[in-house]
């Protein structure tokens, strides 16, 4: 049965109450930013803001005439979930969205145990699904997918028009269901396909040990995301880590998308001093409000941080918190989101996830699409940025172009030598090749066939995960002492 043209109103409104001065339950969501605490939220409502009835009118007679004109039955949901989407798609922000009673569903996977899907964090930026960061040891890593990555397409089903939430519905998936992801990349001409195959995605986030070189015992800790229970896990292994008499420390959040708020900040208070805000909220009324840890001193041991590219939100609110105490910060530039989201309840299991304010740096400095910029910048070698290879044809001796350079620098990257990498395919790049075939069994012919390049790719992408020769946290450990 339709409803009346008043009930409409005050469904209407009613949800927006309820979006902008309840539901204040804090919820780790899968593309969410660091969350704020629930008194850092402002749930006063303006009465006289434009969230009246007598404002929705316009509203409530759009209703009326599709309900009353429209060729087919439309469905009341349908209609209100449609008019909350396109306010909040009006607002021209990515972090802002709808979430059904289906997507919370999904998405409060996030705070338990594991999940199903590739493991990516997504993002939309200027309107794409963009790959914020693999996780660590997922599907996506394996596959190399890397941050900045445009998803263009799944399983043949375009993305365009879709919001982030409805994209990711599409991506995820039962564990052992393949995926397949149209991906458009900087520096690559044409989209290519990446094949995965779901799997679980354990929300295990901190990974710690001990690399001793010249005498000096180093702690190296690797956090892959802030959500449910982080920083219990990052103090416990700090702690075991001081027990065994580290001289110094690495934090790792490169690849680290963000998380919960209070996760960061908890991991903050072991490090910045507590006469310096670890971090400040600026909520949508410009009011600031700072907090301070009850640390007398700083650590006894040097500490440097490492980021890059897909370290974003949560990440970069602990990256600039450690520079501007004074720590090294080493790597490329960050992602630069600074903002703070929460979702919102509407009283019937569907959410509005809401950027309500902006956090700062202790210093007051607002990193949004800016990023944190590293006190000592080091890149990756140009092996760790190569692109996957689909060949139609073999490449041979003479032959030129982007996809010859890319197995070059794979090539390169690997120990053997092409000769160059400028995209010739020379003699020196065929026994290059042959060399690469001969140790791997295959049949030596000095051509790159598609089984060539995609093993080349494999023992690639496994050589960039043992750390042999992350030059990153080579200079990280180096500034220590």
């Amino acid at each position: 049965m339709k409803l009346q043209k008043q009930h409409i109103v005050i469904l209407l409104f009613a949800a927006l109450i309820l979006a902008f001065a309840g539901g204040f339950t804090g919820v780790k969501l899968a593309q969410s930013g660091p969350e704020p605490a629930e008194d850092e939220a402002d749930g006063q409502t303006n009465q006289d803001n434009g969230k009246s009835p007598k404002q929705m009118e316009k509203v409530s007679r759009a209703y009326d005439i599709i309900q009353e004109n429209y060729l087919q039955d439309v469905k009341d949901k349908q209609l209100i979930d449609g008019a909350i989407k396109g306010m909040l798609s009006s607002l021209d922000d990515p972090y802002s969205s709808y979430l059904d009673e289906e997507m919370m569903k999904k998405f409060n996977q996030q705070i338990e145990s594991s999940f199903e899907g590739i493991g990516a964090e997504v993002s939309m930026v200027d309107g794409k699904v963009t790959i914020v960061s693999p996780i660590k040891d997922s599907p996506a890593e394996e596959a190399g997918l890397r941050p900045n990555d445009q998803i263009l397409s799944v399983n043949g089903e375009s993305v365009s028009g879709l919001n982030l939430q409805e994209a990711v519905q599409k991506i995820r998936g039962k564990k052992g269901t393949e995926v397949v992801i149209e991906v458009q990349r900087d520096g690559v001409s044409e989209p290519f396909d990446v094949t995965m195959e779901r799997d679980d995605i354990p929300v295990e986030t901190v990974y710690s040990n001990v690399k001793t070189i010249d005498g000096k015992k180093t702690g190296i800790m690797e956090i892959t995301s802030f959500s449910d229970k982080t920083s219990d896990h990052f103090s416990k292994q700090l702690k075991k880590l001081e027990n065994k008499g580290i001289d110094g420390l690495v934090i790792d959040v490169r690849g680290n998308p963000g998380g919960i708020l209070t996760e960061v900040e908890d991991i903050l208070k072991n490090f910045i001093p507590k006469d310096t805000p670890y971090v400040q909220i600026e909520n949508s009324n410009g009011k600031i409000s700072k907090s301070y840890s009850n640390l007398d001193e700083k650590k006894p041991y040097p500490i440097s941080v490492l980021i890059n590219q897909g370290s974003a939100s949560a990440s970069e609110i602990l990256a600039v918190a450690m520079k501007e105490t004074g720590y090294d910060v080493v790597g490329t530039k960050s992602f630069g989101k600074g903002t703070v989201q929460r979702a919102l309840s509407l009283g019937d299991g569907s959410r509005v996830k809401l950027t309500l304010a902006k956090w700062l740096s202790p210093n007051g400095t607002w990193i949004h699409e800016k990023g944190v910029k590293p006190t000592v910048k080091v890149k990756q070698p140009p092996y760790y940025f190569t692109n996957p290879v689909e060949l139609k044809e073999p490449l041979t001796f003479n032959d030129t172009g982007d996809d010859v350079k890319t197995i070059q620098t794979m090539l390169n990257g690997l120990g053997y030598e092409p000769g160059r990498t400028d995209g010739y395919f020379n003699h020196d790049t065929e026994a290059a090749v042959k060399a690469f075939q001969m140790d791997q069994d295959m049949e030596v012919t000095g051509k790159v066939t598609d089984k060539t390049a995609g093993l080349l790719e494999t023992k690639l992408v496994k050589h960039i995960r043992s750390g042999d020769d992350d030059k990153q946290m080579d200079k990280a450990l180096n500034v220590l002492y």
